[in-house]
């Protein structure tokens, strides 16, 4: 849809008027610096309008989702790559990474030696880059939504990443996509939460008639007590072997990870 043209008489009222007055009344004293320097404000206020309105000058783009905030967890994932390496061995051999901006890790994992690595993202992925599309259209990443049943058979990976997907959740669904992620991992789930206190928030921007809509949906970042009360609720045990070789390989590299990273065994 081709863009709405800005009506001309308006453009001079939104950039301000007073720098062409002097055009307009020959007898006006203003100094010629001032309506100079005027001239300039006003074009750089129409430009950061231009790019506060409609996202740059590339026109109107398409439904726009992902996530955004202090913290990344998918970003932390792809830092703790080497680390989750070696706390697991042979159990990264078949990955599948669940959570928005996937293609980014499942890329990574893929650089790795001896790793084969899958992804869904659950977020519309309209502005993704050519390698991301690539990916999905040779099926490596799906789009799903997370709230109903994963593609795949159960057992299928060896190993679940989650990172920047279950904060949104309710209990309700929860209830429903934690059990379905163990379903599908043989030897252990891995999941990256945000802590309590970091601003995190699912935007969405539709900006397919002009200006952007965005709207909201905070992250609902829960304490670790909080999720180990309801991992025992949901039956699922803690992999203590896991958390120990972890914590230890974190220690000798200095890593610290910046979200929670909780370890647990899958469904037997």
């Amino acid at each position: 849809m081709s863009r709405r043209q800005v009506n001309p008489a308006r453009r001079f009222v939104d950039s301000g008027s007073i720098p062409f007055s002097g055009s307009l009344h020959p007898k006006s004293r203003s100094s010629p610096l001032l309506s100079v320097g005027l001239v300039l404000v006003g074009a750089f206020l129409l430009i950061g309008y231009s790019y506060s309105g409609s996202g740059g000058f590339g026109g109107d783009k398409n439904a726009v989702s992902k996530v955004e905030g202090d913290i990344s967890c998918t970003l932390e994932v792809q830092r703790a790559i080497p680390i989750l390496k070696k706390a697991y061995g042979d159990s990264m051999r078949k990955v599948l990474h669940v959570g928005p901006e996937t293609c980014s890790v499942v890329s990574k994992l893929l650089k790795e030696e001896d790793t084969e690595a899958w992804g869904v993202e659950p977020y519309d992925i309209e502005d993704a880059d050519g390698n991301c599309k690539s990916l999905v259209r040779k099926g490596v990443v799906r789009v799903a939504d997370i709230k109903f049943p994963l593609p795949y058979m159960s057992k299928s990976f060896s190993l679940v990443i989650v990172s920047d997907a279950l904060d949104y959740l309710s209990p309700k669904y929860l209830n429903k996509t934690l059990p379905d992620l163990a379903r599908v991992s043989t030897e252990g789930l891995v999941i990256f939460s945000g802590y309590p206190g970091q601003q995190r928030a699912k935007v969405a921007e539709l900006s397919k008639f002009g200006r952007p809509i965005v709207f909201l949906v905070k992250a609902k970042l829960r304490s670790s007590s909080w999720w180990i009360r309801y991992f025992v609720q949901t039956s699922l045990e803690e992999n203590e072997a896991a958390i120990k070789k972890f914590e230890q390989v974190a220690t000798k590299n200095s890593y610290k990870p910046s979200c929670q990273v909780f370890h647990l065994n899958s469904y037997h």
